[in-house]
């Protein structure tokens, strides 16, 4: 499995979530705030990246995610139970404590992309699909996707998560984690966990807020330059993120610089070469979690020796100086709650003393 198709894709209106009142309006006029959306706080309409509405009356019983992503977020707001089953289910002990254990309790309706019939027959009411692809689940042959007007015959709503998803088509540089805050306030207003939503917004916005107390106010030409280096996706030809991507906003707030930020999209292949001449200050050794901290210890230890032993590598300044920074891949360039956390570590990794 390869993380970058962990992602989302809803874009949502008003900050987030389009939150109709009693009343009923779905206009922009007559909604109420989607961080104000609590257990009740029913119709809540949200739309995908094309526009198009799905409103709910009263929270689903019944959720299949489509991966990891989604799963973790519903964990995380204490949804968990209304969660029958998901595809890409994330390793044993890839997740924190006790969402872990929740999570391994969710049965795996896919190792991958869940069969279209599986899908359709699972007696869901609610699919969140956290794709990078809409309409054809992960894009790149992964898999017959239902049509909506399947979806609408097995009952099943289909929504989606937007941070990721829909970065590779938004007009401009993400800089900020509002696109993640969204999804977890648009998924706390469907399941009825808006309290808890807003609660885990407060606590990423705090982490976040910190650091920019510390060092947001570097001059650009003072910031480190910053390679992400996604080892797992392969040695012989380097995948960086783009500004597009949510690793993008990871890395800007953290104070420092993609080394990458001229290309514009989520992910693109490049050639050593390329970043050779970027010769970058830091690099991020970018490895999956293996479920074990000793597990991620020996792939990190392999990403860096890979580093310093090849010969395109060997002489970049990072390389040189030991400037390396140890934090999984999953939480950066997947959005989610850590992604506040990933902005503190890395700032701390650079600018040492000044961040708590």
């Amino acid at each position: 499995m390869r993380s970058r198709v962990w992602g989302g894709t809803a874009a949502v209106v008003l900050g987030g979530l389009l939150v109709a009142g009693c009343g009923g309006g779905e206009d922009a006029a007559g909604a109420r705030k989607a961080g104000d959306s609590v257990s009740g706080g029913y119709p809540v309409t949200v739309t995908d990246c094309m526009g198009a509405k799905t409103t709910f009356s009263a929270a689903p019983k019944k959720i299949v995610t489509s991966n990891a992503s989604s799963l973790e977020l519903l964990l995380r707001l204490g949804a968990g139970d209304k969660v029958l089953g998901t595809g890409f289910p994330p390793g044993k002990g890839t997740l924190p404590g006790a969402l872990d254990t929740e999570a391994q309790k969710v049965e795996v309706l896919g190792q991958t992309v869940i069969p279209k019939e599986k899908l359709l027959g699972s007696g869901a009411d609610l699919y969140i699909d956290t794709f990078a692809s809409m309409g054809s689940m992960g894009g790149g042959g992964m898999g017959d996707a239902p049509t909506e007007e399947e979806f609408t015959a097995a009952g099943i709503k289909h929504t989606y998560l937007k941070s990721t998803a829909c970065a590779a088509t938004t007009k401009k540089p993400v800089t900020d984690l509002s696109a993640v805050e969204a999804d977890i306030t648009s998924l706390g207003a469907v399941t009825g966990t808006g309290a808890k939503a807003k609660e885990l917004v407060a606590g990423m916005r705090a982490k976040v807020d910190a650091v920019q107390k510390a060092v947001g106010t570097t001059a650009e030409s003072r910031r480190p330059t910053y390679f992400f280096f996604d080892y797992d996706a392969g040695t012989k030809q380097p995948t960086v993120v783009c500004d597009r991507q949510v690793a993008h906003a990871v890395i800007t707030l953290a104070g420092a610089r993609n080394a990458f930020a001229d290309c514009d999209g989520d992910y693109k292949q490049v050639g050593w070469e390329d970043v050779i001449a970027k010769n970058p200050d830091w690099i991020q050794l970018g490895v999956r979690n293996r479920g074990s901290e000793a597990a991620n210890e020996k792939a990190f230890d392999e990403a860096e020796k890979w580093l310093k032993s090849d010969s395109a590598t060997k002489g970049l300044k990072a390389v040189k100086e030991g400037h390396f920074v140890r934090i999984g891949s999953e939480q950066t360039t997947i959005a989610g709650v850590e992604n506040a956390g990933t902005v503190e570590e890395i700032a701390k990794a650079l600018y040492p003393g000044k961040v708590g």
